[in-house]
């Protein structure tokens, strides 16, 4: 069977997943290339591959081969697609306290939150909070920014005040990265076993209410120019909290 027409009416319902409001009422998302195919499989949260019937076939779920017109109708790229994956959202319920953290606050950029996904998997992060209003990290473009690192750690929206307050009450201190007059250079911090790093939005930062909940400011020291883009700040200070200091 080869779907043929973008009007075929599961790829119409299945193009509504390029919505945030479809994903969230469905619980499902879309990947593209083999590469993320590779990655959603190995979790274990890949269902169905729609692609092309020229290229090899993708043999680890139910594949449906279609024209390059419905390919391109589920894609969120601007060149031609050759491999959609079909994805249902991980149930996300930590049976540990995570002692490496990162915290997002109102981070808009899905090219951000991506990155910073990615950053986290790389320096050995265990944990992502995002604030309610965060971008969407079963979006196409957080999905693609992350290079597939959102299926290797868990990334939870739930308001951040309890967060912050029960990683407190588990002596895990909370840094926040912020430009303010009480916050430390970051060549002075004094770096714990345990951590969580609160990065703010890309214009305002952090929350006051937020900022007042955190156990300490940090900032990183330049040379000149006022701040980082949240994605490089926030991924030199996971860098950093490798190194635990007196180790």
């Amino acid at each position: 069977m080869k779907i043929e027409s973008t009007q075929n009416s599961t790829i119409k319902a299945l193009s509504r997943l390029l919505t945030k409001k479809e994903r969230d009422q469905s619980g499902k998302f879309l990947v593209e290339g083999w590469h993320l195919l590779e990655e959603a499989s190995q979790a274990g949260l890949l269902e169905q591959v729609y692609q092309l019937s020229e290229q090899p076939v993708f043999s680890d779920a139910p594949v449906t081969f279609c024209s390059q017109p419905v390919l391109n109708k589920l894609s969120a790229q601007k060149s031609d697609a050759r491999y959609i994956g079909v994805c249902k959202k991980p149930q996300l319920s930590l049976e540990f306290t995570p002692r490496k953290v990162l915290l997002l606050d109102h981070l808009q950029d899905p090219g951000n939150l991506g990155t910073l996904i990615r950053s986290a998997v790389s320096f050995g992060l265990e944990a992502i909070y995002l604030s309610p209003d965060c971008a969407d990290p079963y979006g196409p473009k957080t999905i693609q920014s992350s290079q597939g690192a959102l299926f290797h750690i868990p990334v939870i929206s739930q308001d951040l005040a309890p967060t912050v307050e029960m990683l407190k009450t588990n002596d895990i201190p909370v840094f926040g990265a912020a430009l303010h007059q009480n916050s430390q250079e970051l060549h002075d911090l004094a770096i714990p076993e345990s951590f969580a790093i609160m990065i703010g939005n890309e214009g305002q930062g952090i929350r006051p209410e937020l900022l007042e909940k955190c156990s300490q400011l940090v900032h990183i020291e330049m040379a000149s120019f006022e701040s980082l883009n949240a994605a490089i700040a926030g991924s030199i200070l996971m860098y950093a909290f490798q190194f635990p200091s007196g180790k």
